[in-house]
């Protein structure tokens, strides 16, 4: 009796150690959660991360890589100006931390619920986009892009430096076997020669260290082991390696033809996914490291020059939120317009498919498009 019950004490302490907080980690926890909230901080965040939420996801780990609550928040409570203010340190965390995840993802996404299924994947019929300015008066260039996790691997915060260098190791062979207009070079960060990255920087292409708010997520680490770029030919498709996701798949040119940009994604899609398998989830879609990413994981973008509507950003704002567009500065998220020149893109990435979501980045811009010219 006495050895069947030291037993199950023994599997109680075992489990207890497993799902234990460190001491260290908890009062880093609380005292962030102190700061954030005598702040006014406006992420969403502070907004749904309770005292009630807070006492109940504070001592609770991931199973496989032991995540904790400081992993998801720890961005956001260093940076009170966060929009948001959480990443999901490995694919658990969206599960283990549900309570904060899932308020946060329904009010980004409009109105996503904890009930709801995210859609199967669908690209539509590409062709049905045509060039949103074809006058060239108000676009200066579109870009759609989507982030991709390869199945297998966590996210930033959980990966070693080997898992990096093996990734980029795939990602290098997988995009060196594209071909046609996908056609290119892979560049890796380390080593890179000097006229080689002032080149990738002055193409506007290469993705640098020092972003605060992912550092503070810790998904810096080891840089710059296992990140490369990849580009074609043209210079119209590019492939990031273990930036902010895995993989960022982009496609891009000057003006506004759409049509043409989304079909290349989605062909470069396509082709990458036939040799590398994709983190996906029946729930959530496509996994992301950052909540705001989930689902179709698609950002459909114009910088665009619409100075009327611009001399009133609060007008801006109330014909973009309209269309579910989202508003950024020239340079993206954290920037100011430069030159009256602004980034707008699709803001809903879940609970629609991917035809879906750009669409509603076609008709917003068309909109705006003909707002200006009736001002």
């Amino acid at each position: 009796m006495f050895a069947l019950w030291y037993l199950t004490f023994a599997v109680d302490e075992i489990r207890k150690q497993d799902t234990m907080v460190d001491a260290a980690v908890l009062a880093k926890l609380e005292e962030g959660y102190a700061k954030l909230a005598a702040s006014d901080s406006k992420s969403l965040l502070k907004k749904y991360l309770t005292k009630e939420v807070f006492d109940n996801l504070k001592n609770k780990v991931t199973p496989t890589f032991k995540s904790t609550l400081l992993d998801v928040i720890q961005s956001g409570l260093e940076n009170h100006d966060s929009g948001v203010g959480i990443y999901a340190p490995d694919a658990e965390a969206y599960t283990v931390f549900a309570d904060l995840f899932d308020p946060i993802i329904e009010d980004y996404h409009g109105g996503f619920k904890k009930t709801d299924k995210h859609p199967a994947s669908d690209f539509g019929d590409v062709s049905t986009f045509g060039n949103v300015d074809p006058t060239k008066e108000y676009v200066i260039s579109t870009r759609v892009r989507c982030g991709r996790s390869m199945q297998g691997y966590p996210f930033n915060p959980c990966l070693t430096e080997a898992q990096y260098k093996e990734m980029e190791s795939k990602v290098s062979s997988t995009l060196s076997g594209l071909e046609g207009e996908l056609k290119g070079k892979f560049y890796p960060l380390t080593g890179m020669e000097k006229a080689v990255q002032q080149q990738l920087i002055d193409d506007h292409f290469l993705f640098k260290e020092g972003d605060r708010f992912l550092q503070a997520a810790n998904a810096c680490r080891y840089w710059p082991s296992g990140r490369g770029i990849y580009h074609n030919d043209n210079k119209t498709f590019l492939v990031w390696c273990n930036e902010e996701d895995h993989l960022r798949i982009i496609s891009m040119q000057q003006g506004g033809d759409l049509g043409e940009i989304y079909r290349r994604l989605v062909t470069a899609v396509n082709e990458i996914e036939k040799r590398v398998p994709f983190s996906h989830d029946d729930r959530l879609g496509f996994l992301t490291f950052c909540p705001t990413n989930l689902g179709t994981t698609i950002r459909a973008s114009v910088h665009i020059k619409v100075p009327k509507l611009a001399s009133n950003k609060a007008k801006l704002e109330e014909v973009a939120a309209k269309y579910n567009l989202q508003v950024r500065g020239t340079r993206g998220e954290h920037t100011e317009a430069e030159g009256g020149v602004y980034d707008i893109s699709n803001k809903r990435r879940m609970g629609l498919t991917e035809y879906q979501a750009v669409k509603e980045m076609y008709d917003g811009i068309t909109e705006l498009i003909k707002l200006e010219k009736s001002l």
